[in-house]
């Protein structure tokens, strides 16, 4: 299973047009002198010369801890010449979930069952052994601590034939989603994007893997196929985007609960 996931995030970005535009890709020159932070009504914001930073869509970018918007203005305040919004992961969540808004918090806990529903963690390889016994490590040790938070229970199945996962286990998880806020829920999103499970996601919500599992489990596969067939470089270059991007997730995450 995680061959496909790989696939679907390798060929995420492709085709000639693309490969085009990012070559072509226009950084804005640094239009501020000094990135800080100011009290606004609603929260905190980032003040590049005083002055609020804005979605595409125009939204002004408000976060309601003041550690958080600290931490945006550290992106800003470390661009040189140009802004590079590729080197600013932490802004770039936050302001997508400015832009999407509260109106998007069912779009995105759809988007995590979706996942769950077809998650990682439940379809396994039968061969060969080494593989198998890793996935069983990993894998089997989040749908144990996940079975026991949630009283729920979780049908693996060998290969890639959908299986259907009971609908109490379903409903519970969903249910645990309901009370998080847009960037929390933003946050678990873009783990559950990058690890290719919502199970991973909502473990490391509620403290029962840490950050460091999640990630190992995430890329059993993987690692597997590295240990057989040795390192390949582009694999290397997404797989390091891909840990920025989770990185920044994890650190919004800590932020809101501190």
């Amino acid at each position: 299973m995680r061959e496909f996931v790989d696939d679907a995030h390798q060929h995420r970005d492709d085709g000639y047009g693309r490969a085009q535009a990012t070559e072509k890709r226009v950084m804005p020159k640094r239009f501020y002198k000094e990135a800080g932070v100011k009290a606004v009504e609603g929260g905190f914001a980032v003040a590049l010369d005083g002055r609020i930073p804005k979605t595409p869509g125009m939204k002004q970018v408000i976060v309601p801890r003041q550690s958080i918007a600290l931490a945006l203005a550290e992106e800003w305040a470390v661009q040189v010449e140009f802004v590079d919004a590729q080197t600013m992961p932490l802004t770039r969540l936050v302001n997508s979930a400015v832009e999407a808004g509260e109106e998007s918090l069912p779009a995105l806990r759809a988007e995590i069952m979706k996942y769950v529903a077809n998650d990682l963690l439940l379809y396994r390889a039968d061969t060969p052994a080494a593989l198998v016994k890793r996935q069983e490590e990993f894998w089997d040790d989040a749908l144990v601590k996940l079975a026991r938070q949630f009283g729920v229970a979780f049908q693996p199945t060998i290969g890639i034939v959908h299986q259907a996962q009971p609908e109490v286990t379903l409903a519970r998880l969903a249910a645990a989603l309901e009370t998080e806020a847009l960037l929390p829920l933003t946050a678990l999103n873009a783990i559950t994007s990058i690890t290719g499970s919502g199970l991973l996601a909502i473990a490391l919500r509620h403290g029962l893997i840490d950050a460091e599992r999640v990630w190992a489990a995430a890329h059993v596969d993987e690692d597997f196929n590295i240990s057989m067939w040795g390192v390949v470089e582009e694999i290397t270059e997404r797989r390091a985007k891909r840990h920025k991007e989770f990185d920044a997730a994890l650190r919004l995450l800590a932020l809101l609960d501190a």
